[in-house]
């Protein structure tokens, strides 16, 4: 309603323009002589620019029919589709005219208009594989997603569209939720164009989210040879997806891919927690503590984790706590100014009862970086230096009220999670958890009831939101 409103402004307005001249030159005094072969002619300056412009037309006329003569000449000379070439000239034009008004709509966000120009342009061309991907998009735009599916299959039946309808189909079902039908067009999408990056980037989200360990390795394998990735990032993906394989190779009970995938993983990323762990589990059970305390000698050298320590700690599980506090020194030696260091220590202590020794391993920890971990533990040592009960009460209290520490973090969504998992189970964003300390409103409250971590041979999970009632049951003697 509005530009039927301007076009017919525009009109009127064009219209007094052209009536205000015609008038202006009416009144306008004098005359225009035009002299040729002898000849003069007398001309008012009105009559004199009506003659321009209908002479003008006349030209543009005479061009038009020497432009038909010709064709018509071609078409007595044997060229049966000259007549047929100079009509669709003008019908190309117009054609070309309204596919690029489409485009500029489809540009603007006006759906509606792109859907019309398209629809126009596909009349005037009759070439479907230049209109009909306009028409998708403007189908979608205005919302109308049946339509651009159908679009989408008929642009599926020319080669040099095939690959834009099977992105588009791909697209629409991964807008309906439907991943494993987008999965299947998007590994049909890589088939007819291998070096696409946003595809390529689709079809290994969509491997790693349905756990396609080894159809991900291959699609981080084919965007690394196209040169579309640096190659520490694509070695750091595929190691992760390593781990991911042998963690699910472990559950299946195929233990052989499970060595492989572990120790591959290990390899290509030393400082990698979990891939050092299940590399150290391998070498274990393989009976080659060598091995495992190299394993784990690098990774704790690169980022210290309580999980490095606990399968440090599996390596000889019935030595006796001073025994294991022993065999720990040249771990404790690697990074002696980390936290997680002094952490260790200080639980390796309190194994062995030595609560003075304790005390100094963990430092100032409780007031400089108080969380429940440190917090418990000191809690623990004064429960064993004989601390009166409300001494105790206080660091537990303190520890149930206290920041986590350092946990798996979600880089993408900062959600916290118990466990390290190659994709994130809240944003599902892939080889986004890092070991991290994260914000108050990011995790809060989490009780530490897990002394001494070392001295057992398997950790126990921490309960999240533990009640302050759970303070009575730190051992007497940790």
């Amino acid at each position: 309603m509005i530009w039927s409103l301007i076009k017919a402004a525009i009109f009127i307005a064009l219209a007094a323009a052209l009536a205000l001249g015609a008038s202006y030159l009416q009144d306008t005094p004098g005359e225009v002589r035009i002299a040729f072969g002898g000849q003069e002619i007398s001309l008012t300056p009105l009559v004199f620019v009506i003659g321009a412009l209908v002479a003008f037309a006349a030209f543009w006329i005479l061009l038009k029919l020497a432009g038909f003569l010709v064709a018509t000449l071609r078409f007595l000379n044997g060229d049966k589709t000259a007549i047929n070439r100079f009509f669709d000239k003008r019908r190309e034009q117009r054609g070309y005219r309204a596919l690029a008004d489409g485009m500029v709509a489809l540009a603007s966000g006006e759906g509606s208009v792109a859907v019309a120009k398209a629809a126009k342009a596909e009349k005037l061309l009759a070439k479907p594989e230049l209109t009909r991907l306009i028409s998708a998009q403007a189908a979608e735009m205005a919302g109308n997603r049946t339509q651009a599916v159908e679009i989408y299959k008929e642009l599926l039946g020319h080669d040099r569209t095939r690959f834009v309808g099977v992105r588009g189909l791909m697209k629409a079902k991964l807008a309906e939720g439907d991943n494993e039908t987008a999965l299947k067009l998007a590994e049909k999408a890589f088939a007819l164009k291998p070096r696409h990056d946003e595809t390529l980037d689709t079809l290994f989200s969509l491997q790693s989210q349905a756990e396609d360990w080894d159809g991900a390795r291959k699609t981080i394998l084919a965007k690394s040879r196209a040169k579309l990735m640096p190659k520490d990032v694509a070695t750091r993906r595929d190691a992760v997806l390593s781990v991911a394989d042998a963690m699910a190779a472990h559950g299946d009970g195929n233990a052989p891919k499970a060595r492989e995938a572990a120790i591959f993983a290990n390899r290509n990323a030393p400082a990698l927690v979990p891939a050092a762990v299940l590399a150290a589990q391998v070498y274990i059970s393989e009976n080659t503590p060598k091995n495992a305390v190299r394993v784990l000698k690098k990774a704790w050298e690169a980022n210290p984790h309580p999980d490095i320590a606990a399968a440090f700690a599996s390596i000889m599980p019935e030595e006796t706590p001073q025994a294991r506090l022993t065999r720990f020194q040249p771990l404790l030696k690697l990074r002696a100014d980390h936290p997680e260091t002094a952490l260790l220590e200080t639980e390796l202590h309190l194994a062995t009862e030595d609560f003075p020794a304790a005390r100094r391993a963990l430092g100032d920890l409780p007031e400089t970086t108080p969380t429940g971990r440190s917090l418990a533990l000191m809690a623990a040592i004064s429960r064993g230096e004989g601390s009166p009960e409300e001494v105790v009460r206080s660091w537990l209290a303190r520890a149930v009220s206290a920041p986590r520490g350092e946990a798996w973090l979600c880089s993408a969504c900062h959600s916290v999670h118990a466990k390290w998992a190659p994709v994130c189970s809240n944003c599902e964003g892939f080889d986004t958890l890092s070991w991290a300390l994260p914000t108050q409103s990011e995790a809060h409250g989490l009780a530490e009831a897990m002394l001494p971590l070392i001295a057992r041979p398997e950790p126990e999970e921490i309960e999240e939101n533990a009640p302050a009632d759970d303070a009575d049951t730190v051992p007497e003697n940790p």
